[in-house]
């Protein structure tokens, strides 16, 4: 996905787990996140929320992308603050497409 991603134009940055995410997004102020949810620690739903209540990081956007494919996952992703929710594999237009209309309706 990364070179998915720069090979588009857009500079990347990674996290090993939730909470690496949240203190990396308070820190660098990213444009858009890319979330996983299966990570250890803090899980990607977990993440999500604490970003999208956190008035630092309430206006990044937040696109889970996972191999959970189950519809109360994607309901449960979207609760938690998610602007979209896909599932892996993820095709790059899809991806791109994604992402753009996230960062064009931020």
């Amino acid at each position: 996905m990364k070179g998915m991603l720069e090979k588009n134009g857009f500079e990347t940055e990674t996290a090993e787990n939730g909470t690496e995410g949240i203190e990396r997004a308070k820190e660098l102020k990213p444009d858009l996140i890319l979330m996983d949810v299966v990570m250890p620690g803090l899980n990607g739903f977990q993440a999500t929320r604490q970003l999208t209540k956190d008035p630092q990081t309430s206006g990044i956007p937040v696109i889970i992308v996972t191999t959970k494919d189950q519809e109360t996952d994607r309901v449960w992703g979207l609760r938690q603050g998610a602007t979209d929710f896909l599932t892996k594999p993820v095709s790059e237009k899809i991806l791109m497409e994604k992402i753009n209309a996230a960062l064009a309706a931020a």
